[in-house]
């Protein structure tokens, strides 16, 4: 059966075809539609596939890990930061090992289309000890994701997978099974002396997991998606990762005169690396991201030849890669390309019109210019427009959560006042700890949990805390007279200005609460309705 499916679908139909007894993943752009797609999906509601969405990626990684204890096969999705998020209960991961089958895709976004940096996850797989997977096609990507649950459970490991966004959001023709593996049933075949990671168990898995880092690499060299193509002339050698290998596909559609090594699987094969670079005066390393295989080479298997890529310049060293500077890196004429037109106006990002976001970005401005230094620290999600024309509202964002802790060191350095502006999605994923930080120590912080009823910026999704967070900020600390909830809309900027400035004066800890529902999910919603009614 074929079907036409985003590199992100593939993965999630292929996962269900293996057998999948739940998703745990935090939205993130560009492995969202991985979830959103089984959650959507007949198969996983006739199964009863868990689908939900998590708090963050660390509670992801931690309640696939219980659902693999049990013998099940879990998915977890993230984007490449969202890894950092995770790295603890990830890393540990391979100490013990799994029972049920465990796939961990990390969709790194090279080019930062919709994130803060462009770190490359194979590096993490390399750190962990861990089998990383990297599709060249949605088909791959499909059957690879059948490929690693069944690795996982044979080699007691997690797999890592790792995507990018040209990948996740390209569609292709797909060939899918026509009948999905059963779920495994429940079993308790989990070693409890692997799971409890006291330091003598731990120690002990240790040395296990690094004995079995060659034999990781020998299935890499077998596998058969790590390829080897012969070319006639030798002064150049390519080895091209993952997506990559369509790009030099594309500037060669007949057939490559240079001999070509297609890598999908690590451990990085040596072997076949060591023939290429023995056999060629050059190699080219074309991979998407970080220089991670171009370093490796270097240090350890350069044999008889020079190694190109990223770090000599013969590619660009940040950014996506595309055909074109593929093309240019083999010295092959650039094909016509057409100018961009000097009349088309740019169209920055910008908070959508209505968003309750501009409201409050309006009210906090205007309080400040009473405050000559007052600073506000920003958070992800897209309330971080706030930083653009015409707000200019906001002086940091560096990760999840970061406001209320940067905010509270900022009071802490002496600075006021110290504003937090946080969207209720991101309060939830990470920064509930920051503020009972700065409950514990009563610090001199105001703090806006800027709710609007969804994760936004993502889609559209459930967000974990709704109407929890004056509970949740109750449960914390923050006292009663010093937690305030506004509705963020024009006619009540007196209300909302009053508020900022009084919870600003306060020798404290702080927190208004503006919600207003997002415009697009109200939207969704409205047209939902008017559906439902027009079918009574």
């Amino acid at each position: 059966m074929k079907k036409l499916l985003l590199g992100d679908e593939a993965i999630a139909q292929g996962a269900l075809d293996a057998g999948l007894s739940g998703v745990y993943a935090y939205p993130g752009t560009p492995s969202t539609e991985i979830t959103e797609y089984i959650q959507n999906a007949p198969l996983a509601i006739q199964r009863d596939v868990h689908r939900k969405w998590c708090t963050n990626e660390k509670t992801a990684m931690e309640a696939a890990l219980g659902m693999s204890y049990m013998g099940k096969r879990a998915l977890v999705c993230m984007k490449h930061v969202g890894l950092n998020v995770c790295a603890d209960p990830f890393v540990n991961a391979a100490m013990t090992g799994t029972n049920g089958g465990i796939v961990v895709i990390a969709a790194d976004d090279p080019s930062m289309h919709s994130s803060q940096d462009e770190q490359d996850s194979r590096f993490y797989g390399k750190f962990a000890m861990l089998p990383v997977f990297e599709p060249s096609s949605q088909q791959e990507a499909y059957n690879m994701i059948i490929e690693a649950f069944d690795y996982s459970e044979k080699e007691k490991l997690p797999v890592l997978m790792r995507i990018t966004t040209r990948m996740a959001h390209s569609r292709a023709v797909v060939e899918v099974k026509e009948e999905a593996r059963e779920q495994n049933p429940l079993n308790y075949d989990s070693v409890a002396a692997n799971w409890v990671l006291l330091p003598v168990n731990a120690r002990r898995r240790n040395n296990y997991v690094t004995s079995q880092q060659q034999h990781l690499e020998d299935d890499a060299e077998k596998a058969d998606t790590n390829e080897w193509f012969d070319g006639d002339d030798h002064s150049l050698g390519i080895i091209a990762c993952g997506i990559a290998y369509n790009y030099v596909r594309e500037c060669y559609p007949e057939k490559c005169p240079f001999p070509i090594l297609k890598v999908t699987r690590y451990p990085l094969p040596k072997n076949l690396v060591r023939r290429m670079t023995e056999m060629c005066d050059n190699v080219l390393v074309v991979e998407e991201g970080q220089p991670v295989v171009e370093e490796q080479i270097n240090g350890v298997m350069p044999g008889n030849a020079v190694i190109k890529g990223r770090l000599t310049g013969d590619l660009p060293r940040t950014g996506e890669l595309s055909p074109d500077c593929v093309r240019a890196a083999l010295r092959l004429p650039q094909q016509e390309a057409h100018e961009p037109c000097d009349d088309v106006v740019g169209r920055p990002p910008a908070l959508c019109k209505g968003c309750g976001h501009r409201d409050v970005y309006a009210a906090l401005n205007e309080v400040l210019l009473e405050y000559p230094n007052a600073r506000v620290f920003g958070d992800i999600g897209c309330y971080t427009l706030g930083f653009l024309p015409p707000f200019h509202a906001i002086h940091s964002c560096v990760d999840m959560g970061a406001s209320i802790t940067m905010a509270k060191g900022a009071a802490d350095a002496g600075q006021w006042p110290a504003v937090a502006i946080i969207g209720d999605s991101t309060f939830t994923h990470s920064g509930m700890t920051g503020l009972l930080d700065a409950v514990n120590e009563n610090a001199n912080i105001t703090v806006i949990i800027s709710d609007n009823l969804t994760t936004a910026m993502t889609g559209g999704q459930d967000s974990a805390g709704t109407n929890k967070f004056e509970a949740i900020c109750r449960g914390l600390g923050v006292a009663d007279e010093h937690l305030r909830v506004v509705v963020p809309l024009p006619k009540n900027m007196p209300e909302i200005k009053a508020a900022i400035k009084e919870e600003i004066e306060y020798k404290g800890v702080s927190v208004i609460i503006p919600r207003r529902e997002c415009m697009q999910t109200y939207q969704r919603h409205l047209k939902q309705k008017k559906n439902k009614e027009a079918k009574q």
